[in-house]
């Protein structure tokens, strides 16, 4: 992913999610592939950015905490939370975070 999420004017939320790779890696990328095309499909979706070094950080955007809940209990992203925290992670954090302001070229 290498583009800059286009979101609207705030307030809006955005979850954080940092996390370090175990060393397994079956599954992992085609299942992150899949997440985001659903996350897109998921009233309240604003976008997605991800990088990762050492380190990946993915941050998701959200109209509302209500959309944020939603997705966290929608079955297929929770088995892929379930991979994360059995094989895929060996580290990992989730915030939640209200946008009050934001600005740039987009």
């Amino acid at each position: 992913m290498t583009n800059i999420a286009n979101t609207p004017k705030p307030p809006y939320y955005a979850v954080v999610f940092s996390s370090t790779r175990s060393d397994v890696d079956e599954g992992y990328s085609e299942v992150a592939t899949q997440l985001v095309a659903l996350a897109a499909q998921q009233p309240g979706f604003l976008g997605i950015e991800s990088a990762r070094e050492n380190i990946g950080i993915t941050v998701s955007y959200w109209s509302d905490i209500n959309a944020i809940k939603q997705w966290k209990a929608n079955s297929e992203h929770m088995l892929a939370q379930q991979h994360g925290r059995t094989k895929w992670y060996s580290d990992f954090k989730v915030r939640i975070a209200k946008v009050e302001r934001d600005y740039g070229t987009l």
